[in-house]
């Protein structure tokens, strides 16, 4: 319909022409919206998800190619040859990313998207420059904006990336939280001359100086916005510089004057918002605790099985744990990154079909803040085939004293009982599984090492806590093979 419209546009006088234009690419723009506001809604439910995905998808496309149409960006050969470079990019990285790094990946998306959007911005400025920089003050000051939120959110996601990557630069970890003196005063510092740049370049478009200015300051704050966070507060950063990425591209849809974008930008910006202050909810800390940094350490050095002095850990082998497991009639899996680590959610899938097999209630409980990216257990399990509704959130809180075994796969903090019971503990009030109040806890970990904040849990220790050391895939493997020889 729309290509129609356009069509029966170009045919028509002048002045019937330009409202037939104006209002098919209006129409299309409502189009993708809707598109993209039942795709986010089919993002709600994991049934519905991937459903969600191509019909957002599909809403983009609409919108880009009525923008590349209405506005003769380029040429067909360009735009012909972007597709192709860009979707043979796309679809190599979709083969060759692991799940594993997905949360880094999804953390350069945010970044590409912030620097499309601050080039686009840069782009237009110095467009004006052949016309003696005639910008009105609002486009110039979107122009501004645009510029220090997408740099913003280029140079803080290429941090994040080395953070969940878990590089190393001059022997310093990033995944530790980097800290030095005055280092709040010298960013809100930076803030408050980015604002002042800003109005700058609303009074005088003509400064140059000061949109030079505004990139490498804008290029600084991103570094210094997510060098002080720590790893056990990367998914809600992962969060904060997804809306970013969308309140960039808002930013520079008023630029372009551009309503697809900045529909599009805007729903980006406020569903990142409200994905982050639903993982601070989850982890109990408010925004200023997550910005201020300082928690949680990414560990490298291989940790010990051997518990410290004072403390007894107790093993089991594989096949002392299959016949647990059959033996139970309620079984609760709680996976973590370490999961992820090992790629064992295949195999983990096996397992819980083999009991369910034999008539044990499995379910998954699966924590908002498990992994390192909003979602991610959810994301290995649907690929492991995983049936939706055997997974519950922490509600299962009020059935674990009656639940026979817990089993805990490459999960720490959020299994720690210190965040219920002990207030002098960094992660004192933040919800978290009750599994130590089952009748056994099975954790299937490599090592004692704390996890993302770096403290240690007491649940290994308990009574009822019995340790499976080892790479989770090879241990779940050996489980499975003892199960189905019973």
């Amino acid at each position: 319909m729309m290509l129609n419209l356009l069509a029966q546009a170009t045919s028509q006088p002048e002045h019937v022409k330009s409202a037939l234009l104006i209002f098919s690419v209006d129409l299309a723009y409502l189009i993708a919206v809707v598109f993209f506001c039942f795709g986010l809604k089919m993002l709600a439910s994991p049934r519905t998800a991937r459903r969600g995905n191509m019909v957002s998808a599909v809403g983009m496309l609409i919108a880009v190619v009525v923008t590349l149409f209405d506005q003769e960006v380029l040429g067909f050969n360009v735009i012909i040859a972007g597709l192709v470079v860009g979707g043979l990019v796309g679809l190599v990285w979709a083969r060759w990313v692991p799940m594993t790094s997905m949360p880094e990946t999804v953390a350069l998306f945010n970044g590409w998207g912030g620097a499309a959007s601050a080039l686009v911005a840069m782009a237009e400025y110095w467009k004006y420059a052949g016309d003696g920089f005639v910008i009105r003050g609002d486009t110039a000051f979107s122009i501004g904006l645009s510029i220090l939120i997408g740099m913003v959110t280029l140079t803080g996601s290429v941090i994040a990336f080395g953070k969940l990557r878990g590089m190393t630069v001059g022997g310093v970890r990033l995944g530790n939280p980097i800290m030095f003196p005055m280092q709040h005063l010298v960013y809100f510092g930076l803030m408050i001359v980015s604002i002042v740049l800003i109005a700058v370049v609303t009074r005088s478009p003509a400064a140059q100086w000061a949109i030079v200015l505004m990139i490498l300051v804008s290029a600084v704050l991103g570094v210094l916005f997510t060098l002080p966070i720590g790893g056990a507060d990367m998914p809600v950063v992962v969060c904060l510089l997804n809306s970013f990425s969308g309140l960039a591209a808002c930013a520079t849809g008023f630029v372009l004057e551009n309503t697809g974008l900045i529909v599009s930008g805007s729903l980006v910006g406020a569903s990142g918002i409200i994905l982050t202050d639903i993982m601070c909810r989850a982890m109990d800390r408010s925004w200023g605790n997550v910005l201020a940094g300082g928690f949680g350490q990414d560990t490298a050095t291989a940790g010990s099985t051997q518990a410290r002095e004072g403390l007894t850990v107790r093993k089991m082998d594989a096949e002392e744990a299959a016949m647990v497991l059959e033996a139970a009639q309620s079984v609760v899996i709680v996976p973590g990154y370490g999961m992820a680590v090992a790629q064992a959610q295949h195999i983990v899938s096996e397992m819980a079909n083999v009991l369910i097999e034999k008539g044990v209630n499995v379910r998954y409980g699966i924590h908002p803040v498990a992994g390192r990216m909003p979602g991610h257990m959810n994301v290995l399990l649907a690929e492991a085939n995983v049936d939706y509704e055997l997974l519950h959130d922490l509600d299962l809180n009020s059935e674990m004293p009656q639940i026979d075994v817990a089993m805990v796969i490459g999960a720490n903090d959020v299994v720690n009982p210190d965040a219920r019971d002990n207030p002098q503990s960094q992660i004192y009030g933040m919800p978290v599984f009750d599994v130590d109040k089952c009748k056994t806890v099975m954790v299937c970990k490599r090592s004692l090492n704390p996890g993302f904040a770096g403290i240690e849990n007491p649940l290994f220790f308990l009574e009822n806590t019995t340790m499976l050391f080892g790479d989770a895939k090879k241990f779940v493997t050996e489980i499975v093979a003892e199960l189905k020889q019973k």
